[in-house]
């Protein structure tokens, strides 16, 4: 029998943004801390959906969001590097963090632009992208993100079941299981606001998912300014 012997984490913290270092630096967009500390009241919901730089600046771009940063989570290494990730032998996905302000969004606002701008439908894939790196995954960490996490999951499937699509294999658990949240290195930080013409996979699927039906009976458009770049 043939043993695999994972290779351990990073053995010192990256310089810029990882973890250990007391000030990362602020969001090149945002202009905010990407760790923190933010205002009384922040929340912070962790989302996977394919390569992080799209998925980043899906979230960097929406209304009540404070921060967002790259890394990676639901995994077993410690403080695991890219190259290590993308081996898809550490277990952890390409993840987003999103920090935000409860009282100017929410977070069945936040799914809506996940649900609406990645294939949820196919497991560990997005497009060209293999691996379980780039699997599609939803990490709470309040009992109302759980709870938007499933009515949204349910309400999306429904749509995509209409449409002759699905199931969707999306990921849900909390945060404190899926483990923490390792911030990817600092070139990987709001990647496509330093490399406008960088590669990205994400952008409308074409599908609604009917957020509004399940807070206040209105439902609200799809989303449809977050583009590739061209």
């Amino acid at each position: 029998m043939v043993s695999f012997i994972t290779p351990p984490g990073r053995p010192e913290p990256l310089h810029g943004v990882a973890d250990g270092v007391p000030d990362p630096g602020n969001h090149l967009v945002l202009g905010t801390p990407m760790r923190g500390p933010w205002p009384e009241g922040t929340e912070v919901l962790y989302v996977a959906m394919g390569c992080f730089w799209g998925a980043e600046r899906i979230f960097w771009k929406l209304p009540g969001v404070v921060t967002t940063a790259a890394g990676y989570q639901g995994g077993s290494m410690p403080s695991p590097t890219y190259e290590q990730v993308c081996t898809g032998a550490t277990g952890h996905a390409e993840a987003v963090l999103v920090a935000y302000d409860p009282e100017q969004t929410d977070p069945e606002q936040l799914l809506k632009a996940f649900w609406e701008n990645h294939d949820p439908t196919t497991l560990n894939r997005q497009g060209n992208d293999v691996g379980s790196q780039y699997r599609s995954a939803i990490f709470w960490t309040t009992p109302e993100q759980e709870q938007a996490a499933r009515a949204t999951r349910d309400a999306f499937e429904q749509v995509l079941a209409d449409a002759g699509h699905g199931p969707v294999v999306t990921e849900l658990r909390p945060a404190q299981e899926a483990g923490r949240f390792y911030y990817a290195e600092d070139y990987h930080q709001q990647y496509l606001q330093k490399n406008p013409g960088g590669y990205c996979n994400h952008g409308p699927n074409g599908y609604t998912c009917p957020v509004g039906l399940l807070t206040s009976g209105e439902n609200t458009p799809a989303q449809t300014e977050v583009l590739p770049p061209r």
